[in-house]
């Protein structure tokens, strides 16, 4: 395969999610040609230094199926090799067109079979309880009853899809993960009715700290595996990573590795947990079974994934037992100024608020210990200020509509408490399988942990 590096080439779809230049700049030294696919110029990954190509696709909010059949034409040229899932949507149409996409490209991912264990959470928490992993105490909205406790509300699907919502699912928008007051009883048909599907609730776990198990599979063999805990996201009381450590812990690794073993895993995988204070124990969340958004960290630390998923697919021998620098640091700079921003700002009942003059001190003290950015970069450093420039528009956006409704004026209405964006940084929503339209609930790779 080496002889041929030189006209290989991978696609990975252009989102505002740094994942993307992680990719290209982790191949492109390596002489892999790297084409950007998207609807959008302004994302960062079209500005790069490394990036080959960029190739204009449908936009997917306005003809997803276009979108899905572009994707197949790529897979389709002879100097493709593979395509890199960044976002649900991607996984999705990957998985539920594989035979497809088989027949053209290498295949890193799983069957659509397997990749339904996963985003259909009912599903995947069935699949940790036979792996012996603990996971909070979670049940469909309308069998749970006891909405005394600290719960939450979330999507029991991570994208709206034919596959999972039927003939429901152009009409269903499935929505984000929600705090539930105690003592308030969400209205179960009115939930059906605004999320197309009877979503989950779950038992709130108290630590706003996510630990994530990072890994590359091999037809259920791991060929590289990573760990962070996300100490800051872009909420105080959570959201997508704004500032995390790389870190090695046996039962996080016991459990990640348990989990995904009994899914008999084949690709990419986040599985995310948190640490439930009662016991100690790891608790599940949920898997994201595509690239992460802090990818560019995980690839500082020495776990270089893109280099490895390429090697996978290509059938180069992969290099046993990669490792990685425990104890660093790394920063989503746009992620760490919306920290401080719901800091000084937001209101959410369940978890304390730190001091504007606290969050301050600690963000300063960790960009002097630890500057590593996700973008930032003196080799590349374009992608940097395009997602700046991204940022301002969608600030400006926002002001247009400062005439509407605040989300907490709405929250406070329902007693309901909505957690924004959920998981998701301001990336695309995508693609299609076999011309069904998906919609993503979370399309941040760097995922918001449901109790935050």
């Amino acid at each position: 395969m080496q002889r041929h590096r030189g006209e290989a080439g991978v696609v990975v779809p252009g989102i505002d999610a740094p994942s993307t230049v992680a990719c290209l700049r982790s191949l492109r030294p390596r002489g892999v040609r790297t084409i950007v696919g998207s609807e959008s110029r302004s994302t960062p990954a079209a500005a790069s230094t490394y990036r080959d190509e960029f190739v204009s696709l449908p936009d997917p909010e306005t003809d997803l199926v276009a979108y899905g059949d572009a994707l197949l034409s790529l897979a389709e040229r002879p100097d493709v090799r593979t395509i890199i899932p960044v976002r649900e949507e991607d996984v999705y149409v990957l998985a539920n067109r594989k035979e497809a996409f088989d027949a053209e490209i290498a295949t890193p991912w799983p069957e659509f079979e397997t990749l339904r264990r996963v985003q259909d959470r009912v599903e995947l928490f069935e699949a940790a309880s036979a792996a012996g992993v603990g996971a909070p105490e979670t049940a469909l909205l309308d069998q749970w009853d006891d909405w005394d406790r600290e719960t939450i509300v979330k999507p029991r699907y991570t994208v709206a899809a034919p596959a999972y919502l039927g003939s429901q699912f152009d009409d269903a928008e499935i929505g984000s993960t929600e705090y539930q007051q105690p003592g308030t009883r969400p209205d179960p048909q009115a939930m059906r009715d605004r999320r197309g599907h009877t979503p989950l609730v779950q038992e709130r776990i108290p630590d706003v700290r996510e630990f994530g198990f990072f890994a590359l599979y091999d037809h259920g063999e791991p060929v590289a595996t990573f760990q962070h805990c996300q100490r800051r996201g872009w909420k105080y009381c959570g959201g997508p990573s704004a500032y995390r450590e790389s870190i090695h812990v046996p039962a996080l690794e016991t459990a990640g590795r348990a989990l995904l073993g009994e899914l008999e895993w084949h690709g990419l995988a986040m599985v995310e947990f948190l640490r439930d204070p009662a016991d100690g124990e790891f608790k599940l969340m949920e898997i994201n079974p595509r690239f992460w958004s802090s990818l560019p960290f995980s690839v500082r630390a020495g776990a270089d994934f893109p280099h490895y998923y390429w090697q996978l697919a290509t059938g180069e021998r992969i290099e046993t037992g990669p490792t990685y620098a425990v104890g660093m640091g790394g920063h989503l700079l746009r992620g760490e100024l919306s920290y401080l921003h719901s800091v000084a700002t937001e209101e959410y009942p369940l978890v304390d608020r730190p001091s504007l003059g606290t969050a301050a001190r600690e963000v300063a003290t960790s960009l002097l210990r630890h500057p590593r950015f996700d973008y930032a970069s003196a080799a590349d450093p374009v992608p940097f200020f395009q997602d700046g420039v991204n940022l301002v528009r969608a600030w400006l956006e926002t002001q247009s509509d400062s005439d509407s409704p605040t989300e907490t004026e709405i929250e406070i209405e329902d007693g309901t408490v909505v957690e924004s964006d959920d998981r998701a940084e301001p990336t695309d929503t995508n693609p299609v399988a076999e011309g069904d339209p998906t919609r993503s609930a979370q399309t941040d790779g760097g995922s918001r942990s449901e109790s935050r």
